[in-house]
């Protein structure tokens, strides 16, 4: 492949990604698909409704992405998920960080940019605090502590961490064949909880569920199998052409943001070139907005006062730090990399759902003692 060939096919993975970003920013905007909301609704009202539709979502990408891995288009392995280092500090400490400061931020970074396509001025702020968090935990002061302590902590595989390698580590058999049928096991589950109760059932919670989940496969796809070179030009390495990492990647909602504030504030740096990160974030506030203009749901809205304003701050800066450290958020571990079945991503979705929750209970706490 020449590298006219590489440009060329860069130019087309970025306007797919872009594309998908966009489905997904008006999914989310039209079926209020939101994680932070999901765990809020179930610890304050007992509401199971959202967070059936996000477990639908991560049905389908599990589903989607190990049918993939049958097929022979994409190994979880080459993701920034599943590689054989099992980051499980990092995983828990930033996700417990990013969890607490969703709740902060009254909610994820997807959600920010959902709401910055509404008319949330909030949004757009913490969306800003939380990218120069998060570039400064990729390369900046904040990633020199989290190098010298939590990434010290880790487990090294063999080959790689997602469960269907680990089994086949373990009972002699092929990945690419027994990864479909996990897949799918786990996916028929989660599907089966979903449905067991009236209000998984909605036409909301599937159009949302199946919508997001089926983006999260499509993006997988985009850059696993369009976007793979087996021999760049330039490097005479194996790459994925238009991502951050070098690696195959979907979405997430941490890290891209810090990189688009980098393009932006460096636009003139040539070496500052469009990926698949940047172009999403972009792309899920076009979405949301077009929604949020054609249903007439758009509102201009700002912070109520100092207080307000400082949880929001506080909110975006733990999700930044706490997002990079656990390589990824409610979007890039709670869906994209739980589809790869990674132990890593497990872990930072548990830690992420606990420190929501943990931060609910905060806030319960403190309104019963200004009560």
């Amino acid at each position: 492949m020449q590298a006219s060939d590489v440009a060329a096919l860069t130019s087309t993975v970025l306007w797919c990604a872009f594309a998908l970003a966009v489905v997904f920013g008006a999914v989310a905007q039209y079926t209020h698909f939101c994680t932070m909301g999901a765990i809020a609704d179930v610890v304050t009202m007992g509401d199971w409704t959202r967070m059936r539709m996000w477990v639908l979502a991560i049905a389908v990408a599990v589903i989607g992405f190990n049918a993939m891995v049958g097929l022979g288009w994409v190994e979880a392995v080459k993701s920034i998920y599943a590689g054989p280092r099992f980051l499980w500090a990092s995983a828990l400490v930033g996700g417990l960080m990013f969890g607490f400061g969703m709740v902060l931020a009254s909610g994820c970074g997807s959600k920010g940019l959902i709401r910055i396509g509404g008319g949330n001025l909030k949004s757009l702020v913490v969306l800003i605090v939380l990218g120069l968090s998060a570039f400064a935990t990729l390369k900046g002061i904040t990633a020199v502590l989290r190098v010298g302590t939590v990434d010290r902590l880790f487990i090294e595989f063999p080959r790689g961490q997602d469960l269907p390698t680990l089994i086949a580590a373990g009972t002699g058999f092929v990945t690419r064949t027994i990864a479909p049928l996990i897949g799918l096991a786990v996916g028929a589950v989660l599907v089966a909880w979903v449905l067991r109760k009236p209000e998984g059932r909605t036409a909301q919670v599937w159009l949302g569920g199946a919508g997001i989940g089926a983006t999260i496969v499509a993006l997988w796809w985009t850059s696993g199998w369009l976007g793979y070179v087996a021999e760049d030009p330039s490097t005479l390495q194996e790459t994925f052409v238009a991502t951050n990492s070098h690696r195959m990647e979907a979405l997430s909602m941490v890290a891209p943001v810090g990189y688009a504030l980098d393009w932006l504030l460096f636009f003139s740096d040539k070496s500052k070139v469009l990926t698949m990160g940047i172009v999403g974030v972009a792309g899920v506030v076009v979405g949301s907005a077009a929604v949020a203009l054609g249903t007439g749901s758009f509102r201009w809205q700002g912070f109520a006062n100092t207080e307000d304003t400082a949880n929001h701050l506080g909110g975006g800066a733990l999700m930044g730090v706490g997002g990079v450290t656990a390589l990824g958020c409610t979007v890039g571990q709670g869906l994209s990399g739980v589809s790869t079945l990674s132990l890593g991503s497990l872990l930072a979705l548990a830690a992420i759902v606990a420190g929501g929750v943990a931060a609910l209970r905060y806030q319960e706490w403190r309104l019963g003692r200004m009560a």
